[in-house]
C-alpha cells in the first residue's frame, strides 16, 4: 500500500491549494486521476468534504487551469456525477419524477449528463435519451463550485453563469434534493 506522501489521491485530500502554484495543482489532480484510471487508486477515495475543501481553497485560476484539460475535466465531472446518486436525498425526494439534463461547458466543448430522478433514486447517464423537465447549462469551473457547495445556484444564475431552460421553479429547489458537501 502506498504511503500517503507518494499516493496522489491521499495527498490531494490533504493539499492546501493556496500553498501550491497553478501548474502544481493541475499536476497533482492529473496524477491522482491517472492513478485512478490505472486501477491503482480510486478518485472515490477522496471524501466529499475533502473535495469541497479543495475547491473552496483553490483559486479561480487553479480551477480554470484544471478544467482547460479535456480528459481531466471529464474524469472529475464523471466522478462528481457518479456520486450524485449517493448524495440524493431519497426520503425527501421520493415522490419526485423528473429528468434533469446538465450541459457543462460551451457549445463547442460540451459534456452532457442526464439525471433521472424517480422512485427515490438518482440515476446518471452520459447518454441523454429522455425529455428533460429542466436543462441546466454552466461552465465547468462554476459547476465544480456549485457541486462542492462553494457557490449558490441563484448567485450563478444572477451572474449569468448558470442558464436554465424548462421548469425554473423545479430548478430553483434542485440543490435541496442533494446532500451537498461542506468544506
Amino acid at each position: 500500500m502506498p504511503q500517503p506522501e507518494s499516493d496522489p489521491i491521499a495527498t490531494l485530500g490533504e493539499v492546501d491549494p493556496r500553498k501550491v502554484g497553478e501548474q502544481e495543482f493541475v499536476a497533482l489532480l492529473e496524477a491522482a486521476s491517472e492513478l485512478a484510471d490505472d486501477g491503482a487508486g480510486d478518485l472515490g477515495a477522496l471524501r466529499p468534504e475533502q473535495f469541497a475543501r479543495l475547491i473552496s481553497r483553490a483559486s479561480d485560476d487553479q480551477i480554470e487551469a484544471v478544467m482547460r484539460r479535456p480528459e481531466l475535466r471529464e474524469r472529475i465531472l464523471d466522478e462528481v456525477f457518479r456520486r450524485m446518486g449517493e448524495h440524493y436525498e431519497s426520503e425527501r425526494a421520493s415522490a419526485i419524477e423528473a429528468v434533469v439534463r446538465w450541459r457543462i461547458g460551451t457549445d463547442d466543448d460540451l459534456l452532457r449528463y442526464e439525471c433521472v430522478l424517480a422512485g427515490g433514486n438518482c440515476t446518471v447517464s452520459k447518454d441523454p435519451q429522455r425529455e428533460p423537465r429542466v436543462t441546466i447549462t454552466t461552465p465547468p469551473a462554476e459547476f465544480l463550485k456549485l457541486a462542492s457547495g462553494n457557490v449558490s445556484a441563484p448567485m450563478l444564475f444572477m451572474k449569468g453563469k448558470l442558464k436554465v431552460a424548462g421548469d425554473l421553479g423545479f430548478a430553483a429547489g434542485l440543490t435541496k434534493l442533494f446532500q451537498i458537501p461542506k468544506a
